[in-house]
């Protein structure tokens, strides 16, 4: 590893932890000018290939889906770093897979039920996009499916629901 301050690759590892189950932070030091610094180190796996719907194949990118379900999620009563957990977790699961291709629509399928979980707008907002609804009865039928499941588990904080947080931001007068 070269040292930033002066480019020498004579450096030595001073401390090393880690992250989480895939990444690895490491303190450093340059045994010539003495600088400390910092390196993250992330195991890296066997590549996934997306089979998309048109044949073609591409590279499977995990901050384009990241961004996908951060725009179903934008300001929805959800953790900062939730978009980004559930990419990690739908990579994890493909990956566990043990196969190097996989469908679009997998993917698409599992950040729908990932959505799902996490918060019932930002669910219809993303499947509106990608199931591409024709009009609104689609709609309605999607958010009739949602409301049926909604009187079959009584609501216990499941994270969706509508309105407005829950109703704790606009209490009613």
């Amino acid at each position: 590893m070269r040292c930033p301050n002066c480019g020498e690759r004579d450096t030595r590892v001073v401390d090393s932890r880690d992250i989480d189950d895939a990444a690895i932070r490491r303190r450093r030091e340059c045994n010539v000018c003495a600088t400390r610094f910092t390196t993250y180190e992330r195991i890296e796996s066997a590549r996934l290939t997306v089979l998309k719907s048109d044949g073609r194949r591409e590279e499977f990118d995990r901050d384009k889906l990241a961004s996908g379900l951060s725009k179903a999620l934008t300001r929805r009563p959800v953790a900062a770093d939730a978009a980004q957990k559930a990419a990690e977790e739908i990579e994890t699961a493909l990956r566990s897979r043990g196969s190097s291709e996989v469908p679009s629509r997998l993917i698409g399928e599992a950040a729908m039920a990932k959505l799902r979980e996490l918060d019932q707008i930002a669910y219809i907002r993303f499947a509106s996009v990608y199931e591409s609804y024709e009009g609104l009865e689609d709609l309605r039928k999607e958010v009739d499916s949602l409301l049926a499941e909604r009187e079959v588990e009584p609501e216990a904080g499941h994270g969706g629901g509508g309105g407005s947080a829950g109703g704790k931001r606009f209490p009613k007068r």
